[in-house]
């Protein structure tokens, strides 16, 4: 078993290289006000960020604050975000957060984990976007898809649960670079290490990779 200090030692060599190779990683998502990306956040739920900004670009020009989709009929919500999936649950879980921030929050976004987790349609995931890209707090580590791919790939996590996850890698890796790894992570899943068949020969992090390692 490695211990966590390797595991430390690892995840900065890994992070330096990442970062050469990905200066500008951001999240994906597109939005211009706070309340933006955190609705984007709940529509990305088991759909591409691509899809979601392209849906986002019309929802944002008709549905403009927060009180306009605390107030907008559900069932055309509904239709508005029909091709992200699960559209009924996430129609309800937008009007329903919108709702909350207007009625407890004054309209805002709510800058703490505990807050944000009330929300409906809000978990660990979506608070830890909203709080570092919102409001510069590196509270906890946004584990997605492509998180738990390369987590178990590289070796950081045995796990394939998010929360187990995120609390393995939130022990190896500076509290400061907590936002870092999930962008560049997230980065690196996309363009290279993908879930079918991760392009390993071009990888700039092999020689630390335990699933290239046990390859050759």
């Amino acid at each position: 078993m490695v211990s966590p200090s390797k595991k430390k030692e690892k995840m900065v060599k890994v992070l330096l290289l990442l970062q050469k190779n990905y200066p500008d990683a951001k999240t994906a998502l597109e939005y211009k006000k706070h309340h933006e990306l955190l609705i984007s956040t709940i529509l990305s739920a088991q759909c591409t960020d691509k899809r979601v900004n392209l849906v986002a670009k019309d929802l944002f020009k008709k549905y403009k604050t927060v009180k306009d989709f605390a107030s907008c009929s559900l069932v055309e919500l509904e239709k508005d975000i029909h091709s992200t999936g699960f559209y009924k649950n996430k129609a309800k879980n937008i009007k329903g957060c919108c709702q909350m921030l207007m009625q407890k929050f004054g309209g805002k976004i709510p800058d703490t984990m505990e807050a944000l987790i009330q929300l409906p349609g809000v978990g660990r995931k979506t608070a830890n976007v909203i709080l570092p890209n919102i409001f510069g707090k590196n509270e906890g580590i946004c584990v997605d898809t492509h998180m738990i791919r390369l987590s178990q790939r590289i070796g950081f996590s045995k796990y394939k649960d998010p929360i187990k996850i995120e609390k393995d890698l939130m022990e190896i890796t500076p509290q400061k670079d907590w936002m870092a790894v999930t962008n560049l992570l997230i980065q690196h899943g996309r363009q290279v290490c993908n879930a079918r068949k991760p392009l390993c020969e071009i990888c700039a992090i092999q020689k630390y990779c335990d699933y290239y390692c046990e390859k050759i």
